[in-house]
């Protein structure tokens, strides 16, 4: 009867909140032990290590995938150590334990770095291409900085009295390749539950690889294959903000109700605009094996947070969260000779979207025209363009950068919604360029213009949110 809990790169930047609120504080268990924990890599790390989550902008992996003229990887690399160091100064002091730190993230580093010195002189040789191996390369970084952040944290709890286990899952310098289920089974064989705290590394190893199928959702598939191989009893997520009805910050800390309970259709709605409580092929596992998941706020301990699980529906229709997505591309490709053949199409436009690696939010077609609407940057939106200019010669192509805002709740069957919601927008003079909506009944989307963006979150949430008297939550958990 032990709970699985994975702790978020910006609450683990913060050690004291997270050992006071959550190592101290358990959510069912008057001990500390009977939890498994899986952390990321401290705050900004990954984004480092591999390149920015939102803006793209390269970090050691991005500069190294383009480095066979340049050496500016190395460069990176000088200052992720030196920031690595950084944080390990502030959390051990002038203390034993801070060269023991170093000396561990210092050996990943330096073996990381001569691989890739190695692997850069080999690919300038004519016979050796630098694509082949950058998938590796991409695992071992990723690697680096959940490692760090597992050491640590298993240290400074020992410090502080717990009898906290580093659990590497990274399979570095391992000769052993397989599968995730394997590796973590193996791991916990060692481990006692009733007596020891693990402290699990969010990347691991396995023979097809994470990141080819999971990319930066990597630790809450680790976390959820974790949850469901220990038989756990509840999975956690530990986050900076509550789980809320809009973000605060645009509505009002006031305005913003918590959700106290919602299903796993809310939580892939979520995730498609950029806002995942967890990866939706995570969630999959937890949802099939019918295990509940929290999201709890770490700096909100008493709160019981967001329960998810796969049968919730609210006891009266109602919209529970707006949420929404800037810097969406609508490519919207127009041909007379679709109609009546709108199956092809569709099925060449897709595979075309999906050799560029671009992310379908949403879509809308008619007769004669279909519209994507594409999480990713301008450039590779001009790939696709140009690709299908290609091939359809004859076709009218148009792009837009818009904004996507979407109502999403258990049940959202209420009469009059749809002009409810539109009417709101419109009272704010701003202009809906399309909406979607499904039979399932939980989410309604407006794509308008970005700069309208912040303003329709406002109006919606004013609308369909802020006109109920939610009080503490919408649906308090248990």
């Amino acid at each position: 009867m032990h709970t699985v809990e994975k702790i978020g790169g910006t609450s683990m930047s913060d050690y004291s909140s997270v050992r006071d609120n959550i190592i101290f504080k358990p959510q069912h268990n008057e001990s500390l032990y009977h939890r498994i924990f899986v952390v990321s890599a401290y705050g900004g790390i990954t984004d480092k290590l591999l390149e920015h989550k939102k803006s793209g902008q390269p970090g050691i992996y991005g500069l190294f995938a383009s480095s066979i003229e340049d050496n500016s990887w190395i460069d990176a690399f000088d200052a992720l150590k030196t920031e690595l160091a950084a944080i390990n100064s502030t959390l051990f002091g002038s203390t034993p334990l801070l060269d023991e730190a170093n000396a561990f993230i210092f050996e990943r580093l330096n073996e990381a770095h001569n691989c890739l010195s190695d692997l850069h002189s080999l690919c300038n040789h004519g016979h050796f291409g630098l694509e082949a191996h950058l998938a590796t390369v991409r695992e071992m970084l990723a690697s680096i900085g959940e490692a760090h952040s597992a050491w640590n944290m298993a240290k400074l709890l020992q410090r502080d009295g717990v009898n906290a286990v580093f659990l590497d899952l990274t399979g570095w310098n391992t000769n052993q390749h397989i599968t995730l289920d394997q590796r973590i089974s193996n791991a916990l064989e060692k481990i006692d539950l009733s007596t020891q705290l693990p402290i699990a590394t969010g990347y691991a190893h396995s023979e097809s690889g994470l990141m080819s199928t999971f990319d930066r959702g990597y630790s809450e598939m680790t976390f959820s294959r974790m949850t469901v191989i220990s038989q756990a009893k509840e999975a956690i997520i530990h986050k900076e903000f509550h789980l809320s009805s809009a973000d605060p910050r645009l509505v009002g800390e006031n305005n913003a109700v918590p959700i106290g309970r919602t299903n796993y259709d809310v939580a892939d709605q979520l995730a498609n605009l950029g806002m995942e409580a967890i990866h939706p092929k995570a969630a999959k596992g937890l949802r099939q094996h019918e295990v509940p998941l929290r999201v709890k706020n770490t700096f909100e301990p008493e709160h019981t947070g967001t329960l998810i699980t796969g049968d919730y529906v609210s006891d009266t229709p109602c919209v529970e969260i707006i949420a929404g997505r800037k810097g969406v591309y609508a490519l919207e490709l127009f041909d007379q000779d679709m109609a009546g053949n709108i199956a092809n199409y569709d099925r060449e436009i897709l595979a075309t979207i999906k050799r560029f690696k671009a992310q379908i939010v949403a879509k809308d077609m008619n007769a004669n025209t279909v519209t994507h609407y594409l999480a990713t940057n301008l450039k590779t939106v001009k790939r696709i363009r140009a690709a299908l200019e290609e091939l359809y010669p004859e076709a009218e192509l148009n792009q837009k950068k818009l904004a996507l805002v979407s109502a999403i709740g258990s049940d959202m069957q209420i009469p009059g919604i749809l002009s409810d919601a539109v009417a709101s927008v419109a009272a704010s003079g701003i202009s809906v360029l399309a909406i979607h909506q499904s039979m399932r009944q939980v989410d309604m989307q407006l794509a308008i213009e970005e700069s309208d963006y912040d303003q329709a979150v406002q109006s919606l949430h004013k609308a369909l949110v802020e006109v109920h008297d939610h009080g503490r939550a919408i649906c308090l958990a248990s």
